[in-house]
This record gives structure tokens, C-alpha cells and sequence, in this order.
């Protein structure tokens, strides 16, 4: 690979989806290298290990502007624990202020820096609502629905979300005609006290449960909310026990507007990158 080693790099966690960050406004990998380098350094064990890798860069309409890949290599339009870890890794390296405005494939995403380490989103307007989707899992008919919160998200409410077979069935729905040809992510979403729910994801391209999602958080607080279960600010337990809070208003259609996602986005580590992180 075309690439300066050694390669500086920070790791970072927002409430366990972690995320290798790297500040790119002096370009230090080719274009057309980025998502292999994705696919090689997420790897763990072998490599840093991550969910995604972030690339921040110069923007002529924010304060900057940001490239996702997903674990797999895959481009994502937009994360939310992502874009949190990004604004804080901004805000500690002096790239903006405590609020900014950065932008992403999803459009231009607003952040505030509310705490050490807790950063609150503007999220872009959730759109293409859909409820009562078909679909067979664990032998008969269950109803989803579905809804673009930055990617692609699909909800089902169970019973008992701890115990549910999720890397099957979120490999059936991710892959289902339904959501074709881009595939979805996959929520399990139980109502666990008031005002909270237990939110477990299967993630699109890194294929398999994460400890949190961002975008799935706040498409599971709207359905939820939909459903009379929740109002907002709607608590988010996720599968690594860390808490995400959701802000938002409902209008009939449905339509949400002011959406904001808030919680955690830790700098766990910074290291330099060397050519056999790719071996």
C-alpha cells in the first residue's frame, strides 16, 4: 500500500462500538486504498481491532468533514456512536470548537461537547417510515418496521431480547428482498422500565452483534414511541450496559423532528499504525 508509515491513529469507544480515528486533512492514504486498509486494521487479533474506521478531512461547509468504513470495508452514510467519537476526537485535537458542525454522507450533522467525555448529536431527519413488514422467522410471521435514522434500520419488538437467536435472524432480515438492494440493520428492542428499553443490534457490515448503535438507537426510541411504549427523552440500554438518550418530537405522518443522540465517546488509546498491521 501507498501509505506514509508510520500511520498515527487514536482508538476510541462510544458505549462499545469502538472505532479507529485517524485526523486525514493532510492526505495520508489513497483514496483508492481506504477500505482495504478498513477491512485489514478492524480486524481483531490480528490487527488494532475496531467496528469502523473514521477519516476526518477539510470541508468548505463545516468544520469538517468525515469518511466511514465499516469493518468489512463498506462505506456507511452515518454512525452515531461513530460521529460522536469523531466530534470529541476533533474537539480534544483542536480541529473545532465545543460545538461544530461536520459533514457525512447523510448530510450535515451538528455536535456539542456536553461533558468529559459525553458528546450530544443534532441527527439528520429520520425518513422513509414503514411499519408491519412481513417477515418468517423462528417458523412464523413477525411484523417489523423500518426506518432511515442515517442508515438503514429495522425494528421487531420481542418478548425476551436477551435470548434471542440475533446473528440468524438479523442475517434474514438484513438480507431480506424487503430491504434490497441495500440491506438494513437489524434491531431487538424490549421495553425494560419506564421510559427505557434494552436495544440489541446486528450491524450491517461488520455483520454481527454490536455493543451499541447509535442510528439503531434512535429508530428504535421513535417506533417505541410510536407504539406508546416511551416519550421522549427515551433511555437506550445497550448489549455492552452502557446508556444512550434520545431526544425527539413526533408529528403525525410519521414524521420526528429535533432529533438529538447523547452519551459516551471515550479515547481509550493513540498509537502509530506500522505496514505489518496489515499482515
Amino acid at each position: 500500500m501507498d501509505i506514509a508509515w508510520p500511520l498515527p491513529f487514536t482508538k476510541m469507544s462510544g458505549a462499545g462500538n469502538d472505532f479507529i480515528v485517524i485526523d486525514h486533512r493532510r492526505l495520508l492514504i489513497p483514496p483508492g486504498e481506504q477500505s482495504e486498509l478498513a477491512q485489514r486494521i478492524c480486524r481483531r487479533m490480528f490487527s488494532v481491532g475496531a467496528d469502523g474506521l473514521i477519516l476526518l478531512e477539510d470541508s468548505a461547509v463545516a468544520d469538517f468533514s468525515w469518511r466511514f468504513y465499516n469493518a468489512d470495508g463498506s462505506v456507511a452514510e452515518m454512525c452515531g456512536n461513530g460521529a460522536r467519537c469523531a466530534a470529541r476526537f476533533a474537539y480534544v485535537k483542536g480541529l473545532a470548537g465545543a460545538r461544530m458542525s461536520f459533514e457525512t454522507l447523510a448530510g450535515i450533522i451538528e455536535a456539542e461537547i456536553s461533558s468529559d467525555d459525553s458528546v450530544r448529536l443534532r441527527m439528520t431527519a429520520p425518513f422513509d417510515f414503514r411499519t408491519k413488514l412481513s417477515v418468517m422467522l423462528g417458523g412464523r410471521e413477525r411484523l417489523l418496521s423500518f426506518v432511515n435514522s442515517g442508515v438503514p434500520h429495522a425494528v421487531l419488538f420481542v418478548d425476551a431480547a436477551e435470548d434471542v437467536p440475533l446473528k440468524e435472524w438479523g442475517q434474514i432480515i438484513r438480507f431480506h428482498p424487503l430491504f434490497q438492494p441495500a440491506g438494513t440493520n437489524v434491531n431487538f428492542v424490549k421495553k425494560i422500565a419506564d421510559n427505557t428499553i434494552l436495544v440489541r443490534t446486528y450491524e450491517r457490515g461488520v455483520e454481527d452483534e454490536t455493543m451499541a448503535c447509535g442510528t439503531g438507537a434512535v429508530a428504535s426510541a421513535l417506533f417505541a414511541a410510536l407504539a406508546g411504549l416511551v416519550q421522549s427523552p427515551v433511555a437506550i440500554r445497550t448489549s455492552g450496559g452502557d446508556r444512550l438518550t434520545i431526544f425527539f418530537d413526533l408529528q403525525e405522518g410519521p414524521l420526528a423532528d429535533n432529533v438529538f443522540l447523547q452519551g459516551p465517546a471515550r479515547i481509550i488509546y493513540e498509537g502509530s499504525l506500522t505496514a505489518e498491521a496489515l499482515l
